[in-house]
């Protein structure tokens, strides 16, 4: 009988004070430390540009299959993943996209205009968490009784995130397929009656000559949605703060709104909206010097990757110059991101309403910050006053 092979010993523990205090500081040790480390709780963790590029690029090495559960298209691989891709990539096409900009932009202007001047506001759920939901329903057809019921949801995922309840985040994901449940069941009542929108085309769709199936379809809703309420969340909370902390750069962007696409991506590289994705091994393979076997758990850490030296120079240099493909906050090779024309257009909006409508945007007096902690990235509070 063959002896059991050796347990790999920690290099670092993810779900530390020191780490969860400030994730982008601590990772930013490891990347210089240690970019190819293993822990308990992520497997391996990818730091470096290169390391994770590489991930990326590979994918027959490293699998995105990591999940037991349905996950479409995001944990498949090709050839099952190609079809189902092809499939989504057509509700993100370019003119679809456009031509929400008119809607997007009344629900910018309108939160905008909602917030109290002068006094301070908490953005992250005074403003952020109204926006990623209500631009999420209407991209979507989602009625607007949704929103309420669904900041709720938001609400609690956050609070069982904060408290690393990992049974009350499973109930939660259960109450977010139910309201999914519900819409479906609404249109297909309504057959020919039902509204004309993203929504309704999935039950209309084929895949291998065959209709979408119900958990394909909940599926599919629930990655778009769920990502989207947490990053989109996010990105506005990390937007407003970096604006606040660069009043030059404020001053700056509201003089020459057309610099605002380069610089979001900027300020989002700097500090990611998005914390990691998950890989799985599918056979032995050796990066940054560390020998991984078949089947192993890979964790890329986008907020690092992002903020390589070897690529970037200084992490916390800001600049509008940089080569757009080294940028992964949208990810690279098959599963980039297929809304990101989307995801941008969303920020360009909102961050020109909101430098519009407003003559300063800074933190409150005082103001108590908390970072998120992960999985989640970005701001938990951010007391702000907007004038």
């Amino acid at each position: 009988m063959s002896p059991m092979p050796e347990k790999t010993q920690p290099d670092w523990d993810p779900r530390s004070d020191a780490v969860l205090s400030n994730q982008i500081k601590a990772y930013d040790g490891m990347r210089r430390r240690c970019p190819v480390a293993h822990s308990d709780y992520l497997g391996w963790s990818l730091f470096r540009h290169e390391d994770v590029v590489r991930a990326l690029d590979d994918h027959r090495t490293f699998s995105s299959a990591v999940s037991s559960h349905l996950s479409v298209p995001s944990g498949m691989d090709p050839p099952e993943h190609t079809a189902y891709r092809r499939l989504i990539e057509r509700h993100f096409e370019q003119g679809r996209v456009e031509a929400f900009e008119p809607l997007c932009r009344t629900i910018s202007v309108s939160l905008v205009s909602g917030l109290e001047r002068g006094r301070e506001i908490e953005m992250i759920t005074q403003f952020a968490q109204r926006f990623a939901v209500r631009i999420q329903c209407a991209f979507l057809g989602w009625p607007d009784c949704l929103h309420e019921p669904l900041l709720e949801w938001v609400r609690k995922n956050h609070a069982a995130t904060l408290a690393r309840d990992t049974g009350a985040m499973v109930a939660i994901a259960l109450e977010f397929d139910g309201y999914i449940n519900l819409l479906l069941k609404a249109r297909c009542e309504a057959g020919a009656a039902a509204p004309d929108d993203i929504t309704t085309d999935l039950l209309r769709e084929r895949i291998d000559d065959r209709p979408l199936n119900h958990e394909e379809i909940v599926s599919i809703l629930r990655n778009w949605t769920v990502g989207e309420l947490g990053t989109i969340t996010a990105c506005v909370g990390i937007l407003a703060h970096y604006l606040a902390e660069n009043p030059q750069l404020q001053r700056q962007l509201r003089e020459n709104p057309e610099l605002l696409p380069a610089a979001i991506d900027e300020i989002l590289r700097l500090h990611a909206p998005l914390i990691s994705n998950r890989r799985v091994t599918t056979r032995p393979v050796e990066i940054g010097g560390r020998k991984i076997a078949a089947g192993e758990r890979v964790t890329l850490l986008w907020a690092s990757a992002n903020r390589d030296e070897a690529v970037f120079g200084d992490p916390d240099e800001f600049r509008l110059d940089r080569d757009p493909e080294q940028n992964l906050l949208y990810g690279r090779g098959i599963h980039v991101c297929p809304g990101a024309q989307l995801a941008r257009l969303e920020l360009r909006v909102v961050m020109e309403e909101l430098l519009k409508s407003t003559n300063e945007i800074a933190h409150a007096p005082g103001h108590r910050t908390m970072l998120a902690i992960y999985p989640a990235s970005g701001f938990s509070v951010l007391p702000m006053v907007v004038t």
